[in-house]
Formats: structure tokens, C-alpha cells, sequence
């Protein structure tokens, strides 16, 4: 694997991550116009603090799995192995970052504890089935070539 495409994987984790945050926000813009108005601003502070992490396992799978189906992609029908390895290869930067914002911020409970595990666990079932459906795509145009 070379480097630029190290970077590029590292590229599509971080989009990723960026997607996912998008959603969190998407998700209490519309829980504080539309469900929940007219509360006080720390009122939705709070909530949000208790809704990301949901927000992320919900929203997170179906963006790990279009990445990992995205980056194996890129593989062509080289195989079930370049490809659920370049769709791991996303999953262990989106967790290493993840895991590093986490202890970041403090605070490390049980309870967020478990949401972070069912988190990263619940993205690299879907990262690696993303992979598989993209190898699985690919062998069949590659079997019979082009035209």
C-alpha cells in the first residue's frame, strides 16, 4: 500500500467522521425547531450530549458501510483481502481519531464506554460489509472484461 493511498483512506475516515458530526448537528437542528421547541439553549446542550452518541451509531453505519464499499471499489477485483483491507484500514483511522477525541474530552464512563464499543464495533461490521459487496460487484465485470 503506498502512501498516497494510505492518506487517501485516512481522507475518506476523516469525511467520514465529518458526515457523521453533520448528522448529529442535522438531528438536534431538527429535534429543537421541530420536536422539541422552545427550550432554553442549555436545555439543548444537554440533550445533545445524551444524543450524539446514538446519533453516531445510527448514522454511522450507513456511512461506514458506503465507505468501506467506496474503498474496496478502488481495489477493482483484486480480491476479497485488498479490499476489506482497504475498508480496515478506514475503520482503524476512523477509530483511532474517534477513541482520541473521546479520551479527549474526559469523562469516560461505563456507559459511554459502551456506546463507543458498540460504536466502532457496529462500523467495522459495516465498513467490512461494504467491502465484501463492492469485491462481490467487482468479480463478476472483471470475469468477463470489459465490453
Amino acid at each position: 500500500m503506498t502512501l498516497v493511498r494510505l492518506a487517501s483512506l485516512i481522507g475518506v475516515a476523516l469525511l467520514v467522521m465529518v458526515l457523521n458530526v453533520a448528522m448529529s448537528i442535522l438531528y438536534m437542528v431538527v429535534y429543537s425547531h421541530l420536536i422539541n421547541p422552545g427550550h432554553p439553549k442549555e436545555y439543548y446542550e444537554e440533550h445533545v450530549k445524551i444524543a450524539a452518541p446514538y446519533c453516531s451509531i445510527v448514522a454511522g453505519i450507513p456511512l461506514m458501510f458506503l465507505a468501506g464499499l467506496w474503498v474496496a471499489g478502488w481495489m477493482g477485483g483484486s480480491g476479497v483481502q485488498l479490499g476489506a483491507k482497504a475498508a480496515l484500514v478506514v475503520w482503524l483511522a476512523y477509530a483511532i481519531i474517534d477513541l482520541g477525541i473521546v479520551l479527549a474530552a474526559g469523562g469516560m464512563t461505563a456507559k459511554i464506554a459502551v456506546l463507543v464499543a458498540v460504536s466502532l464495533l457496529t462500523k467495522l461490521a459495516a465498513a467490512y460489509a461494504g467491502a465484501l459487496v463492492a469485491v462481490h460487484n467487482a468479480a463478476p465485470a472483471a470475469a468477463t472484461g470489459p465490453g
